[in-house]
């Protein structure tokens, strides 16, 4: 054990808050049957963590000192509740008996902890809770975000978010779903909401909904890990194609803002920067993906990325090919974001009027109104036109739309260049 002062625990404690609480409150989940009781359990362990080691000292592995003091707060609490429910004193007793079972097969704990969280995904993701609830609860519990960066991300309001997520909760405790991987028989049915949402965690970490850092790398890197899991348990062709795609944009992060913090766009990145051994490793999967002759919209979205990671520049970039595939993911998953970065691609492909004509076409559908990066997509071809003053019209109302901070430090930037 070591011996800290008091001033760092509260920074160390926050530090294993945001890295560590994801997979804390799995394994709660899993040991405890109970959402509320878990995530009840988890805080309580932090607080005391705050309160013990500025005296204790740190432990040398810190994250199963908070879910053995968190598993001990339960049984508290169950206890306390005893007094007005026999049942819950049953319970305790479980957990009592359960614990001491623990104790003696502790050299498989490790492996019961790594694939919590994709436990907890396939039960965030049952088929019998509503599918506006498997993202609502999967970001809230797997990942730990807030209602209010949940809600901006997917824009509704955070008092829908919560209602969403109390539902779902309910609805797990009610219905008893069971906290466990599907059979091999019922996977490929359950796989498409869990590929969805681990993509929704991973666009979360690389394009933050709000604050002061463009990405979230403990998100990406989180939905990296459960791709890979997921690619071990099923190596369906759109898993692999998932996976590639995670490691190929992610390959580009350190590249992505300066050393002060600045967004960079891909056409002025650094190319040296980019994480080559993601690239090839995403580049090999594409291909395992593609040649199954299985794929789908992630494989294709991976092949995307992958003509982009291979280019040595935005110039010598092979738009055509871009654009090709764009229209085939039109043709399997038509929405108006694809339809967006189609029309961008078009415009790299044959100039920023033929591209302006889509976007127009795109954003008068309305679904992308309140979208930013459609405005600003519209601004930059406004800008390469000379066309200033709509630029700077354009410019104005994605700014309007977005709370990232570097996002609008970006876009005030452009909107100076204009006057």
């Amino acid at each position: 054990m070591s011996e800290p002062s008091p001033e760092p625990i509260r920074e160390l404690l926050d530090s294993l808050y945001r890295v560590e609480s994801g997979r804390i409150l799995a394994t709660l989940i899993r040991l405890l049957g109970d959402f509320d009781l878990a995530e009840e359990a988890m805080h309580e362990a932090f607080a005391a963590a705050l309160s013990l080691w500025p005296t204790s000292g740190v432990p040398g592995n810190p994250r199963p000192w908070l879910i053995s003091t968190a598993r001990f707060k339960a049984i508290d609490t169950l206890r306390r509740r005893a007094r007005f429910d026999a049942s819950q004193d049953e319970l305790a007793r479980y957990l009592e008996a359960q614990w001491s079972s623990a104790e003696s097969s502790r050299e498989n704990e490790e492996d019961s902890l790594e694939d919590d969280r994709l436990r907890l995904i396939f039960t965030c993701c049952h088929p019998s809770l509503a599918p506006e609830a498997h993202v609502a609860l999967t970001l809230r519990e797997v990942c730990g975000l807030t209602t209010e960066e949940i809600a901006k991300a997917f824009l509704t309001t955070p008092r829908t978010l919560a209602q969403r997520i109390v539902r779902a909760k309910a609805k797990i405790r009610e219905a008893r779903i069971p906290y466990e991987v599907p059979t091999p028989e019922e996977l490929p049915e359950r796989l498409g909401a869990v590929l969805q949402v681990i993509y929704l965690v991973f666009n979360e970490g690389y394009s933050a909904a709000a604050g002061a850092e463009v990405t979230r790398a403990e998100l990406t890197g989180e939905a990296i890990r459960l791709g890979r899991l997921l690619t071990e348990l099923q190596p369906e062709p759109e898993v692999i194609g998932l996976l590639a795609l995670m490691l190929l944009q992610e390959s580009r992060r350190a590249a992505r803002t300066s050393p002060t913090g600045e967004l960079i766009l891909l056409e002025n990145q650094d190319r040296s920067l980019w994480n080559r051994v993601q690239i090839a490793e995403g580049v090999a999967l594409v291909e395992k993906a593609l040649n199954s002759r299985r794929f789908g919209s992630y494989t294709l979205q991976a092949a995307i990325a992958a003509v982009h990671a291979e280019a040595e520049s935005v110039a010598a970039t092979d738009w055509r090919q871009i654009v090709a595939l764009y229209d085939q993911l039109v043709r399997i998953q038509p929405s108006p974001v694809v339809e967006l970065n189609r029309a961008v691609a078009i415009a790299m492909r044959d100039g920023p009027e033929a591209g302006l004509a889509h976007i127009d076409a795109v954003l008068e559908d309305g679904e992308l109104a309140n979208y930013y990066l459609a405005h600003s997509a519209r601004a930059d071809m406004y800008r390469r036109l000379g066309r200033t003053a709509e630029a700077r019209s354009a410019y104005e109302k994605a700014l309007a739309l977005t709370q990232q901070e570097p996002e609008r430090q970006f876009l005030q930037e452009r909107i100076r260049r204009l006057k």
